[in-house]
């Protein structure tokens, strides 16, 4: 396609790390990580990890065999013996608590410099610190002509009362759109469109909870890096989802797989709630960035060497979605700067919105490769194998619908009203094709 295909393997695991320091301190550079002390601080505290569990592992051997001894020797008739060995047990077990609580203490130092270490970005993952610098992979469709007097579609969703802007600001405040009449139809027939033809690709249906716990914000890598951007429920310490990836990949969080089992397609639709810390300006308006829309996501769980076959099909299927639209688009390849902390390939998806002359994004596709599994502790055992190996996990919107809706009406409109794309008429209803 327009990448090599590399089989990475990428745990960010302590023995990964300590195996490919040099490695992994160059290639998080491409990722803006300017933390190579970490690095080492991680090799030098795991250092002091193995030294304390070496010395606590032979304290508890020692113990052992002593408990061992003591029996015998009351069995034997020697009691004095026994209660000098006894004395013994008694310092080891002092020594013992001390060292299992270093032990403990490098532990819990180790996760938390573990967590502060993003992933590995894959090979082919250009340099680069701004949207400037994403390598363009492909585009497609046409950019409208419009008709004199067009407009941007936060003044057409108003024009033909579609959204009103305005009354969520008076239920809950800025970004909180409401959708009415043929808008929330519009937005309704597009869920159910996104999702049938996910499942026609052979992804399964699911509907997840809203909320999650901190265990599951973990294991996908919201938390704790993107903490701040989430909703959280102090009093009941749960989180709203910022995408139904979350819920979806937790599914499978302490499961051990079967290879026949892989891969694993899934599909959902929810709300996506983001609080956009420090988003301001002209880039904002309308429908370009909210605080609560709907989504639909596909995740795949795949086995290591079939990771990357799976992106390519997921970026062909969303491409797809957006040929069918009828949507000029064009795909990226994030640079360096632009992934995601997990991620370890990312294509966006842009839709040109002709009322802003301006690209949106509407779609990433990641590959985590085994980072997420790790966290996760999600797995598969190959037949024969004592040990299972983690799995590799992806995901893709599939698609975000604001951008998308702004898309539609603002390339779509027309003098007399704004033209439905023919694949979502039967969806829409009969008599509404046009939006008047």
């Amino acid at each position: 396609m327009y990448y090599r295909f590399f089989y990475a393997f990428h745990m960010l695991t302590i023995q990964f790390i300590r195996e490919n320091r040099e490695r992994v301190i160059k290639r998080l550079e491409v990722k803006r990580f300017k933390q190579p002390e970490l690095i080492d601080r991680i090799i030098e505290r795991d250092n002091d990890r193995r030294t304390l569990q070496v010395k606590t592992n032979e304290l508890q051997a020692e113990m052992n065999q002593l408990s061992k001894e003591i029996g015998f020797l009351f069995k034997s008739g020697e009691p004095e013996k026994a209660k000098e060995m006894k004395e013994r047990t008694s310092s080891i077990k002092a020594e013992l608590e001390t060292f299992e609580r270093d032990l403990q203490d490098a532990n819990t130092d180790l996760n938390s410099w573990l967590v502060q270490v993003p992933n590995i970005p894959h090979q082919t993952v250009p340099p680069g610190n701004t949207e400037a610098d994403n390598k363009l992979i492909r585009e497609g469709g046409r950019v409208p002509e419009l008709h004199e007097g067009a407009l941007p579609h936060w003044e057409l969703g108003t024009k033909y009362n579609l959204i009103d802007f305005d009354l969520g600001v008076k239920i809950t405040g800025g970004g909180f759109p409401v959708f009415r009449g043929l808008g929330a139809r519009l937005q309704r027939a597009l869920i159910s469109y996104f999702l049938d033809h996910n499942i026609q690709a052979g992804y399964e249906e699911y509907l997840p909870p809203l909320l999650v716990n901190e265990e599951s914000g973990f294991g996908t890598g919201q938390l704790p890096d993107k903490e701040g951007q989430m909703y959280h429920v102090t009093e009941d310490n749960l989180y709203l989802i910022p995408t139904a990836e979350v819920p979806i990949t937790n599914i499978y969080r302490d499961v051990i797989l079967n290879p026949e089992e892989l891969p694993i397609k899934n599909t959902a639709y929810t709300p996506c709630f983001r609080r956009e810390a420090g988003s301001y300006g002209k880039d904002v308006r309308g429908l370009n960035r909210v605080h609560q829309f709907d989504k639909v996501e596909i995740v795949q769980i795949c086995h290591p060497t079939q990771s990357y076959s799976a992106l390519e099909e997921m970026v062909n299927h969303v491409e797809q979605l957006l040929i069918n639209l009828g949507l000029p688009y064009r795909i990226v390849q994030l640079c360096g700067g632009d992934l995601s902390f997990t991620s370890a390939l990312t294509y966006d998806f842009e839709v040109y919105a002709a009322g802003q002359d301006k690209w949106l994004e509407v779609s990433s596709v990641s590959n985590f490769e085994s980072y997420q599994a790790n966290r996760l502790k999600l797995r598969y055992r190959e037949p024969g194998k004592k040990r299972p190996r983690l799995a590799h996990t992806l995901n893709g919107s599939s698609l975000a619908l604001p951008r998308i809706i702004a898309a539609l009406m603002e390339n779509f409109q027309t003098p007399d009203g704004i033209k439905v794309p023919e694949v979502l008429h039967s969806y829409m209803g009969p008599g509404n094709e046009i939006i008047k």
